[in-house]
């Protein structure tokens, strides 16, 4: 059989094994169903000098994998994580059999200008300036990696240092501001950066987790150069929003300051006017980072980086060799200018396929969807005795506490219920710390989530609950 033909059997084959799983995702169990021990088993093989037939390889992984796949489909909560909608699939797909480098457009034109094409999108989606550029990373770590790099090189180039040739030795001290609940991707770039986390000032928050704009002016008085403020869309406990007008205003007010907004999955809720309101002034930032596989509901992995000052962006992540053959237009289209990247994944095309699919409306409409989702949730789950809801749900996140006698009771009650709720499989929520308290979160964001999933994932909560309360009271007697 030639080559293409083996191919042609092969690609149809995965076919068949993803569209039999994607038919199954909504009624399966979503934990896995074994463990990292029994998937170690199945999986081993030894390497052999000769290779083993190609389907065959493909039905033994789907085979020895399955039972280790966690089912992101309509009852998984454990985390942001936005499933796949149909059409971003089909058009991942698609990347995949072109294997476009997206790096120089010169190695692939069509994914430069869909690239560009979405980004354009994207800006006027999310009411963000014209000027912005736009590059596609693997994730929120990469997107905000990027928009502190771009921070970075910008600040210290107002205070008079290269830090692009002369390095962080020697250079001006960045002062570096972020929200009490910064995420830890924030954490992460900064390590990768060289700014350190110890040098970043924690910025009390108010009992939502929103940063204190009070708080914010104060520190700001102390920090005579470079700064760098971190605020933050959509708090992964509470969802709540930093009030970034007044932090705009008060970064306005400083000789050389940078607002960067991790808003991975939070910034999607500017697509919708009702939930717009709550993010009053975030246009005014230097940069935004989001997640396209958050809350777009596209395959992993697609990160979203935007920078006001392209040029900025440019001068800290291009690239440059005498083999590199580059574009040549006013407006450079080699993505690689924005990105850490130099070779790349096509992301645009799934980008370009998922937002002109969806529309204006269809993106708000799935915002909408889910943050009411997570008001039913907290509808069904607060009423109940020895339940407590502890955040105020502005958007799609719910945190669940099931309360005992005093807090470190609770704590292990809570861990219980989260445990049952997790091996019953009917959804998955996973366990946090918030306030230095054991929490259930609950993250609504896939598309595929239906009123009937909420009911039904609901309930099973609420059952591990009760049977942990009676097992309580046993244990009492």
């Amino acid at each position: 059989m030639s080559p293409a033909a083996d191919e042609g059997r092969l690609l149809r084959r995965a076919e068949e094994i993803a569209e039999r799983y994607r038919a199954g995702l909504a009624g399966r169990r979503v934990g896995p169903e074994s463990g990292v021990g029994e998937l170690r088993e199945a999986l081993a093989a030894a390497l052999g000098d000769d290779g083993v037939d190609d389907l065959a390889v493909i039905d033994e992984l789907a085979a020895a994998a399955a039972p280790g796949l966690v089912a992101n489909g309509p009852r998984w909560f454990g985390f942001v994580d936005g499933g796949s909608l149909p059409v971003a699939l089909a058009a991942d797909w698609l990347t995949s059999g072109w294997d476009q480098n997206a790096g120089l457009a010169i190695a692939s034109p069509a994914a430069a200008v869909a690239e560009e094409v979405a980004a354009g999108w994207l800006r006027e989606l999310l009411g963000l300036p014209a000027e912005a550029s736009v590059g596609l990373v693997t994730g929120g770590q990469m997107a905000n990696f990027t928009g502190l790099a771009s921070a970075r090189g910008a600040l210290l180039a107002k205070a008079g240092w290269d830090v692009a040739g002369r390095g962080l030795r020697e250079s001006p001290q960045v002062h570096v501001l972020i929200g009490e609940e910064a995420h830890v991707t924030i954490l992460s770039a900064l390590r990768m950066l060289g700014l350190g986390t110890e040098n970043a000032r924690r910025i009390a928050a108010d009992g939502q987790g929103r940063m204190r704009e009070d708080a914010l002016r104060a520190a700001l008085d102390d920090c005579d150069g470079p700064t760098l403020i971190c605020a933050l869309a959509g708090n992964v406990h509470t969802g709540a929003f930093d009030p970034f007008g007044e932090i705009a205003e008060a970064a306005a007010r400083h000789r050389n300051a940078w607002l960067h907004i991790d808003g991975a999955f939070g910034l999607w809720a500017a697509t919708v006017p009702s939930l717009r309101g709550q993010l009053e002034g975030f246009e005014r930032a230097d940069s935004w980072a989001l997640d396209a596989h958050k809350w777009l509901n596209v395959p992993y992995d697609c990160g979203i980086a935007i920078v006001r000052d392209a040029n900025a962006h440019r001068a800290a992540l291009s690239l440059d060799a005498a083999y590199l053959v580059r574009d040549s237009g006013a407006e450079s289209l080699d993505r690689t200018d924005y990105v850490p990247e130099a070779s790349r994944r096509a992301r645009g095309f799934v980008l370009y396929a998922t937002l002109r699919a969806l529309g204006r409306n269809g993106i708000a409409e799935l915002v909408d969807r889910c943050c009411d989702h997570a008001g039913r949730f907290a509808e069904l789950l607060a009423p109940e005795p020895g339940i407590e809801v502890l955040n105020e749900v502005v958007l799609n996140q719910v945190l669940v506490r099931f309360p005992a006698a005093d807090e470190a009771v609770t704590d292990a009650r809570t861990a219980a219920v989260i445990a049952a709720v997790q091996a019953e499989g009917t959804c998955w929520c996973g366990p946090t710390t918030w306030r230095g308290r054991t929490a259930m979160r609950i993250s609504v964001v896939n598309w595929s989530t239906s009123a009937e999933d909420v009911e039904r994932s609901a309930a099973a909560i609420l059952g591990a609950a009760r049977a942990e309360a009676d097992d309580a009271d046993r244990r009492s007697w």
